[in-house]
């Protein structure tokens, strides 16, 4: 891709998320996201196959019809309040509306058949901005209507959400397919406590954000997108291996690592809000995250595969791959539990 044309598009999805932060206006908002659609589409082909065409294709058609009922839901909402501004939405039947249309930009249970395909028919560089920048604008929108969302739906779509995440990984061996089902499993976490603080939302998806990052950079440095060929990874770069899978231990939740504050702290909340059996059924799925998570670490980190003399020196070669501020997100992933005590304060 040309490089002018590849900053004039990575900068229109950003300004497409941008436009959605800090509008106030449902017009603006609608058009933020179809500017970011538009715009994300030659990134998810920029490895043009037809496996990517399909990929973007399924994406743009999942998209569009979740925008379609966002303007609906705010049409709706108009004729009831006579505004454009993003108040509280009057009427029930908008803001159900507007809980499904968002659950499906974010790619919650059930409207997640598009995540794991799409994520698994493009590049890795734009997997990552999938799972993680594209989930800013429609959580945004959501933190907003906050007061108007049913409760029992959004639970409903969480509870799910998680169960799927934790299902849906168990059998995969794409790597790509696994962090889609990871993501969802994410935004069911999220979506649970939003009813009830939401600054826990936002710790969320920043925790969230740092680990998938993490995840696809260790993915692209070792050119990895199936179990079979990161479990190589460990006669390459020994010590990127024992890095991936701490960072998989991370998203899965683990003490003493960086992922399990988040959860920690949404069942903590959760509960405080006499609310026992979600947050019980979220952490025994949970496990089950956690448990395709081990297999990966399993296969990476705890098995040496036969291999030639000469491979075992692979990890003495030159790294050619820039991935900036590696470290940085590799400790915040990791190493941040010790902070809890600060950010409960910020409730």
């Amino acid at each position: 891709m040309n490089p002018i044309v590849f900053m004039v598009i990575t900068a229109t999805v950003a300004l497409g998320t941008m436009v959605v932060l800090t509008s106030s206006h449902w017009l603006m908002i609608w058009i933020g996201f179809e500017m970011n659609l538009l715009a994300i589409i030659p990134l998810l082909t920029k490895n043009f196959s037809p496996r990517s065409m399909e990929a973007a294709t399924k994406y743009f058609l999942t998209q569009a019809t979740a925008s379609m009922l966002l303007m609906l839901a705010i049409v709706i909402n108009l004729m009831w309040s006579g505004q454009w501004a993003v108040t509280k939405i009057q009427d029930s039947t908008a803001a159900m509306m507007m809980t499904i249309a968002l659950a499906m930009k974010l790619g919650m249970a059930p409207f997640h058949f598009w995540v794991p395909e799409v994520t698994q028919g493009v590049p890795l560089t734009s997997g990552m901005i999938l799972l993680t920048w594209q989930k800013i604008a429609p959580l945004s929108v959501m933190l907003q209507v906050t007061d108007s969302i049913n409760t029992n739906l959004i639970l409903t779509l969480a509870v799910l959400s998680v169960a799927v995440g934790g299902w849906g990984g168990l059998n995969q061996t794409q790597l790509r397919k696994i962090m889609a089902f990871s993501s969802i499993a994410h935004m069911g976490w999220m979506a649970a406590i939003i009813t009830y603080n939401t600054t826990m939302t936002i710790l969320n998806l920043i925790i969230y954000i740092m680990m998938t990052v993490t995840m696809f950079m260790l993915l692209h440095m070792n050119s990895s997108t199936t179990t079979l060929s990161l479990s190589h990874s460990w006669n390459k770069m020994p010590i990127l291996s024992t890095l991936t899978m701490l960072t998989l231990m991370s998203l899965g939740g683990l003490p003493p690592l960086s992922g399990f504050m988040p959860k920690w702290m949404i069942i903590h909340e959760m509960t405080k809000n006499n609310s026992i059996i979600i947050p019980t059924l979220m952490v025994m799925m949970a496990l089950l995250n956690l448990y395709f998570y081990m297999r990966l670490t399993y296969s990476t980190s705890l098995t040496l595969f036969p291999s030639m003399n000469n491979m075992k020196m692979k990890w003495q070669f030159e790294m050619n791959k820039k991935t900036p501020f590696m470290s940085t997100l590799i400790v915040l992933s990791t190493m941040t539990l010790p902070l809890t005590p600060m950010l409960m304060t910020l409730e």
